[in-house]
């Protein structure tokens, strides 16, 4: 007992020093990155003749640069927004099938296809997107702007396939893996007292999901969709390949319209100046705060309800 008991003491004092030292190059490593994007975008900031928030036009190349996140911020959180929207139901979905419903065989190579295309590299889904969704996108687009324009995500003239929806499915197709593998394997762990609790009070699967499993992982779930929001938000190649690659703030996800900052970095970086340069990095350095927001609101919805909190740990 007593030699256990000591060989443990031995063993937590690293333990707890390389844990403690990992957090803390974690936390050193984001403030250098925070502290980079600051020095490189303050020179362009400083030679920036418009406001940099609300500017729309983006033309830090020009003699007198001027040139604004207004439109680049409004894209990226309004495409990442609606990749979420279409992406966590259908994931938990697919996790609860795989978890719950599916055969144990099915349900094995049900969770490898999801694993498998979470690798996928984010440029096959934008040719995807260019050779096959853009064309058919024409057709469902046509409709919902014929019956549902009354919608104003849905109004407008102009009806295109490189759009802000079609560039908000091909992100949704991207998160949507990654969602559902963290959510079945938060739903695997549900505790099975409950479920066959559950069970043997006479409550069908549904009841027994809903009433155990849902409340259960209901934190993995915003986990996961936090951070499938995460990548949306920071997906660079695929939609530079299908974003209009225009500086205008609309509602209308139909129309030529749309661009983010991930997209507008890849494709000003190559022929940007000196001050070109320092304007993108100024946008990087948006998305990087905005990133951070969105955790660390994710960490609040969690942390402010203890039922939360007590399943998450």
């Amino acid at each position: 007992m007593r030699r256990s008991a000591f060989r443990r003491s031995r063993g937590d004092g690293p333990f707890r020093f390389a844990s403690t030292g990992a957090g803390v190059v974690l936390l050193a490593i984001m403030a250098a990155i925070g502290v980079f994007l600051v020095v490189k975008a303050v020179p362009a900031l400083q030679a920036n003749t418009s406001h940099f928030l609300t500017e729309l036009t983006w033309q830090p190349n020009a003699t007198e640069p001027v040139f604004g996140i207004g439109a680049l911020a409004f894209g990226t959180v309004l495409s990442s927004l609606l990749a979420l929207v279409i992406a966590t139901p259908v994931a938990v979905g697919v996790a609860l099938f795989i978890s719950h419903y599916a055969p144990r065989r099915l349900a094995s190579v049900l969770g490898y296809v999801v694993d498998l295309l979470a690798a996928v590299p984010s440029v096959v889904y934008g040719l995807w997107g260019v050779a096959f969704l853009v064309p058919f996108m024409l057709g469902p687009s046509k409709f919902l702007n014929d019956y549902l324009g009354w919608i104003p995500l849905f109004g407008g003239d102009t009806v295109v396939g490189k759009s802000m929806l079609t560039a908000s499915l091909v992100l949704a197709i991207m998160i949507l893996p990654i969602i559902a593998a963290i959510s079945r394997e938060v739903f695997l762990q549900a505790p099975k007292m409950q479920e066959e609790a559950a069970l043997a009070l006479g409550a069908t699967r549904w009841e027994m999901i809903r009433m155990s499993v849902l409340p259960f992982g209901r934190p993995g779930v915003i986990s996961a969709a936090m951070l499938g929001l995460g990548r949306a938000m920071g997906e660079t190649i695929a939609v530079a390949l299908i974003f209009p690659a225009t500086f205008k703030i609309t509602f209308q996800v139909l129309g030529p319209y749309g661009n983010s900052i991930a997209a507008n970095i890849a494709n000003g970086f190559g022929e940007a100046t000196e001050v070109g340069r320092g304007a993108l990095i100024a946008s990087g350095l948006v998305l990087f705060i905005i990133t951070l927001l969105v955790n660390m609101a994710a960490r609040f919805v969690i942390a402010r309800r203890k039922e939360y909190a007590r399943a998450a740990a």
